[in-house]
């Protein structure tokens, strides 16, 4: 489909599109989140490690695990569906990013769609890079905002509270370090040039400061330095990336004339 049928598709189609690709996306994380059902234990024993160490406190028996603990009769099943899905959202991050490729792809010419293709083989491994890195700088986060409890007061950690606030901090991490792969695909696709991607380049990195202080559920500046200080490399990496690709396009253009 080239890209003036595209704009010509009815937006029932569109919408049908639309709902096909939201369909494939949620059957691709269903499926993985069945690895995380599976190894429930091993996950949760990872994720509460900043606060607590849940297989030494196995080991020697005890009932509690420092200042965690769960809440109501469905507590644990809630906690283990939210634990199944995240692991579900990170392994099948190749499916639904693919699906929001190719639902974009149709507006693009086929030249571009081809060029393009970089999205869906450079937007999974930044993903899982920003996942680690999320994941890094968890227990850093944990002990800065745990330092502020007062000495005289005890700190009960509820763990779907807990769960929360990691999941929205290795999510943000993971969908940040997609702007790179953002930037060069549009640039690909013609849409951008470098010199339109860095001209801006201190509003860039202000708004890339201010989404980090948003984005992050800490609020604390250290956080917000391990995300912002990679996005603002990445961004001019990837703009030093597009001024290169715009020369090697401009020499191909001039030797075809």
């Amino acid at each position: 489909m080239n890209g003036k049928n595209a704009k010509a598709m009815p937006l029932l189609s569109h919408l049908n599109e639309l709902r096909s690709r939201a369909f494939k996306s949620a059957i691709g994380i269903a499926l993985a989140s069945c690895i995380g059902w599976i190894f429930y234990e091993k996950i949760i024993a990872r994720l509460a490690n900043p606060i607590c160490d849940l297989e030494a406190a196995t080991s020697a028996g005890d009932n509690s695990c420092g200042i965690l603990y769960i809440n109501g009769v469905l507590g644990p099943l809630d906690l283990k569906v939210k634990i199944s899905i995240l692991l579900g959202l990170i392994i099948a991050s190749p499916v639904w990013l693919y699906q929001i490729w190719a639902f974009i792809s149709p507006g693009l010419h086929k030249k571009e769609r081809r060029n393009s293709i970089f999205f869906v083989i450079g937007a999974v491994p930044f993903f899982a890079v920003g996942i680690f890195a999320g994941y890094l700088v968890l227990p850093i986060a944990i002990e800065v905002l745990l330092s502020f409890t007062p000495s005289s007061l005890t700190n009960l950690v509820k763990f779907d509270d807990y769960l929360t606030f990691v999941t929205q901090l290795i999510l943000v991490f993971g969908i940040a370090f997609e702007l790179p792969v953002f930037l060069i695909a549009l640039n690909l696709a013609g849409i951008l040039s470098g010199r339109s991607i860095l001209r801006p380049w201190r509003y860039a990195i202000f708004g890339i400061t201010l989404f980090s202080a948003i984005a992050t559920p800490t609020g604390d500046p250290i956080t917000l330095f391990f995300l912002a200080g990679p996005l603002i490399l990445l961004y001019l990496a990837a703009g030093g990336i597009s001024l290169l690709i715009d020369k090697s396009r401009l020499k191909r253009k001039n030797r075809s004339e």
